[in-house]
């Protein structure tokens, strides 16, 4: 592995470690972080068809390897503007429906230039699916139906998260996700 790459995955992680964890935005992350379920994997991809070719590769690494319970796929070098990214997403689950992974592995998504639906630009609450670069987080359904039987108000995890980003001073933002 290239020097770069280390750097690339080191950030991702320290991102992961300050905002997912740090700030609990994910209750169900650290179990799997801590056993050590969860895989950073960097995609050199930079087109669109070289990108499906790694997410069809993380949906057979998961395949097999039980261990990996999640696997976030790095692409530094592809989908950088929000949109390309978005429609992206759309190829990903179409990839994912075709190779019957449909109600198996789920994709949950971030991007340095997140913005939800009907959502200012700069609101904070975009920060919750903001990452260093753009971002496809590979879950198992097993694993998110066996956490929210443990969690109480799944329901209300949105709406912390945005309280709390909403909360969060200038300077603990800039702590935070610089």
């Amino acid at each position: 592995m290239k020097k770069t790459d280390q750097i690339i995955i080191d950030s991702v992680i320290n991102w992961f470690e300050k905002s997912v964890l740090g700030l609990n935005l994910c209750p169900f992350a650290a179990r799997p972080y801590s056993e050590g379920s969860i895989s950073f994997e960097l995609s050199h991809a930079n087109d669109d068809e070289s990108c499906l070719v790694d997410v069809s590769l993380m949906l057979n690494r998961l395949e097999q390897h039980a261990k990996i319970e999640t696997l976030v796929l790095i692409i530094p070098e592809h989908l950088h503007l929000f949109d390309d990214y978005n429609q992206f997403l759309n190829l990903a689950d179409e990839l994912l429906y075709q190779q019957g992974w449909q109600g198996v592995i789920q994709i949950a998504s971030f991007h340095p230039d997140y913005v939800f639906a009907n959502c200012d630009i700069d609101d904070r609450s975009n920060w919750t699916n903001r990452s260093p670069y753009p971002l496809l987080h590979f879950i198992r359904e097993s694993s998110i139906s066996k956490a929210v039987q443990h969690y109480p108000d799944v329901d209300n995890i949105p709406r912390r998260n945005i309280e709390l980003l909403r909360s969060l001073s200038d300077e603990e933002m800039k702590q935070i996700f610089d």
